[in-house]
């Protein structure tokens, strides 16, 4: 099997596994004891914190430990839903964000707050024009995706910073399929909150982050113990949340890399070759994640195409809504054509792919 879905999951980096041995044969002490056990595990955390921290240039106390990008989005847009309902109760949003934005935004509209979606040009990309349209007097946040899992295009969120800060609006970004991918950084994007998943960054599945400015405090999702600052009861993960600093340094050491960029324009300039304008680029050609294809095979069915290519893993959008014949609601946002859109495959391609894999990939297509 060619793996080219490293957008849905990575596979975990060697070295990540390597470093969570120690916490699963004999470092277990639970981070809340007094004993040395406890103590070295609380270290361990704050030492993982500190790598999660300096990967997205902002301070240790800044991050919360969660369970993934799901859970922080949601403690996110529901925090600030709750703790500052006196100030305002309007939310905006767009219509190409992932279902842990849109499905919490949908819960919060059942309680009564007020939720806007800001359009997208034809490449999947918001405009701060459009942001700065949709802003009332009641509008406490902004949460727009930094880039898009389907089609890798990469939102203008320093644009969109300098409108929330104008009218005094706190900003949100899901940056899950961003973060070790191209550098991401919270100072230079002006955001009061980010949300990060382990298993997009080579760790395990079951572990992520949020980003939460200092000086701003919010409702917790979770309640119980004082774990976390008080921001997040349960005990901490230590296994995993060790796995998630090693794969942030790791990041931190690689980002700058050309080889997959270079290896996902080999992969698109060939298909070029091979079908001609029967294909299409389904993303903004340059603002794109530098791993990510979602390409349009004209007059075809995404699904048919990769049961043909059947040792090659890729996805037909979003693995979220794998097995949907219709077409992309995020496609659809963008207006893409029907012909491109019902053909869409998305190749994302990883730190383990190869030269020789896309070869072979390109090799069966030449038999389609």
């Amino acid at each position: 099997m060619i793996y080219l879905d490293y957008n849905a999951t990575t596979p975990i980096d060697p070295r990540v596994a390597e470093a969570m041995i120690p916490f699963i044969r004999s470092e277990y002490g639970n981070p809340s004891s007094g004993h040395d056990l406890g103590v070295r595990a609380k270290c361990a955390v704050e030492e993982a914190r500190g790598k999660v921290a300096a990967l997205l240039g902002c301070r240790a106390g800044e991050i919360v430990f969660t369970s993934g990008g799901s859970e922080s989005n949601n403690y996110i847009l529901k925090g600030v839903a709750h703790t500052f309902k006196k100030k305002g109760n309007h939310i905006i949003t767009s219509s190409i964000e992932h279902p842990s934005v849109l499905n919490p935004c949908r819960y919060l509209e059942s309680l009564g707050v007020k939720i806007s979606f800001a359009p997208v040009d034809r490449y999947g990309r918001v405009s701060a024009d459009a942001i700065e349209g949709l802003i009332t007097s009641g509008t406490i946040l902004v949460t727009i995706m930094h880039s898009n899992n389907e089609t890798g295009t990469i939102q203008p969120i320093r644009e969109i910073s300098n409108v929330c800060r104008k009218h005094g609006v706190f900003l949100h970004t899901d940056a899950a399929q961003s973060i070790g991918k191209i550098p991401v950084k919270v100072e230079e994007l002006g955001v009061d909150f980010l949300s990060l998943a382990g298993h997009k960054l080579y760790a395990p599945k079951g572990i992520g982050a949020a980003f939460v400015r200092g000086g701003i405090d919010i409702e917790p999702l979770i309640h119980g113990a004082g774990h976390e600052q008080g921001r997040r009861a349960g005990t901490e993960n230590v296994i995993f949340e060790v796995a998630l600093g090693k794969a942030c340094e790791i990041s931190e050491s690689e980002i700058k890399s050309s080889i997959v960029r270079e290896l996902t324009e080999y992969f698109y300039n060939n298909l070029k070759i091979l079908f001609g304008d029967k294909v299409t680029l389904n993303g903004h050609p340059i603002e794109r994640l530098p791993n990510t294809l979602n390409i349009g095979f004209l007059d075809h069915e995404g699904f048919a195409i990769l049961n043909k290519l059947f040792d090659v893993a890729a996805s037909t959008g979003s693995a979220c809504h794998s097995g949907l014949t219709s077409i992309s609601p995020v496609l659809k946002a963008m207006g893409t054509k029907e012909r491109a859109a019902r053909g869409a495959v998305r190749f994302s391609l990883g730190r383990f792919t190869t030269k020789d894999e896309i070869d072979s990939v390109l090799s069966n297509f030449k038999h389609l």
